[in-house]
């Protein structure tokens, strides 16, 4: 089952109500359950997000004083967002010791990849669907996300 697949199972479980889904087939099996503590889990990103969208906004605000940030603004349909396909907390590394996956002037290629956002205990290798340049990282580490959120910011020239 592929990460898109199970996050469709979990945009399904939020979005109806239900508390428990359960799916099995000769080659897997998943049960995904709400409980108590993902109630809280999910509420405290609401008091959070009041400081994840002040970096989006910070990034359009930042641009407008900056000649060389007013530029990318100006050009900003050059540039593309690679957003977050789903809920949960955004990594940059795929532990703590290891380097970030990508950095701000790093090249990327389409299907490398460049984050991890973790859902529900499960660690989701986030790729790339552009080839370019990292351009700016629009997300602190370790910061809860939302669904289609922007992560980075690509030049794919």
């Amino acid at each position: 089952m592929k990460a898109k697949e199970i996050q469709e199972l979990i945009n399904f479980l939020s979005e109806s109500g239900l508390e428990e889904v359960n799916i099995e087939t000769d080659d897997f099996k998943v049960s995904i359950k709400r409980s108590a503590e993902q109630h809280v889990i999910a509420s405290a990103p609401i008091a959070q997000p009041a400081a994840a969208p002040a970096p989006v906004p910070a990034p359009q605000a930042a641009p407008a004083p900056s000649t060389d940030g007013g530029a990318p603004a100006a050009a900003n349909s050059n540039l593309v967002e690679i957003k977050s396909p789903m809920i949960g907390t955004f990594y940059r590394s795929p532990n703590p010791e290891s380097p970030s996956f990508v950095e701000v002037g790093s090249s990327v290629n389409a299907g490398d990849p460049v984050c991890i956002i973790e859902a529900m205990k499960l660690f989701n290798e986030i790729e790339s669907e552009v080839s370019g340049k990292i351009v700016k990282v629009l997300v602190d580490n370790a910061q809860p996300v939302e669904y289609d959120q922007p992560l980075f910011l690509v030049d794919p020239s």
